[in-house]
């Protein structure tokens, strides 16, 4: 019980901590960008441009800034072990390929991509963007939906009840979970589906 208890309340605390930050970074952000759209959005200008400001115009703001960009180095990194392992890995299932060649292949077309193959486009994007747009717009919402099928129709609320009471005493939230599954998160995920298609091929612009 005490375990349990203190498990909440250090849950509790980091979604105050988060709370707190965006409550923070939020309106110095906006402060420091100058009002310009660009700069507000997600990405290079909101890492490299915004942000920095930020950090200057704050106490041992040159230490938190080597800090944060550090750790923002650390997860890139970290990321991109990510990502390669899950493609090297299908290299060497699918063709039988050792780990160092179906490596090389992966760095090289990863550098050609942006390099010489940079012109290559799909439907008007860069052949590595179109990939990307691919598995995050298209397959990733499809596999929500077939999820919440599988977990809704095809498994069923009661058998997900039962594996939830093993370990618990009771099952929390029961109607809202049924309620989310069967319908709230089937259509926000085609919702998404629909709309990253048609901004792909420019029938809305997002």
């Amino acid at each position: 019980v005490a375990i349990e208890g203190s498990t909440k309340n250090v849950e509790i605390f980091d979604t105050a901590i988060a709370i707190m930050a965006g409550l923070m970074i939020i309106p110095a952000v906006f402060a420091f960008s100058g009002g310009d759209p660009d700069a507000l959005q997600a990405g290079p200008a909101l890492m490299f441009i915004t942000l920095p400001k930020v950090f200057a115009n704050m106490g041992f703001g040159t230490a938190v800034g080597i800090l944060f960009f550090l750790l923002v180095l650390f997860a890139a990194v970290t990321s991109s072990i990510a990502l390669t392992e899950s493609a090297v890995s299908t290299f060497e299932d699918e063709l039988g390929w050792n780990r160092k060649k179906a490596t090389l292949v992966l760095a090289a077309i990863s550098c050609l991509g942006y390099g010489p193959l940079a012109n290559v486009t799909i439907i008007g994007m860069q052949f590595l963007d179109f990939f990307d747009f691919l598995t995050n717009s298209v397959m990733m919402p499809i596999a929500a939906i077939m999820i919440c099928l599988l977990v809704s129709r095809a498994a069923g609320i009661k058998a997900v009840e039962a594996e939830v009471l093993h370990g618990e005493g009771t099952f929390r939230r029961k109607k809202i979970f049924c309620v989310m599954i069967k319908y709230i998160c089937p259509i926000f995920a085609a919702i998404i589906l629909i709309s990253s298609v048609a901004n792909a091929f420019g029938w809305i612009s997002m």
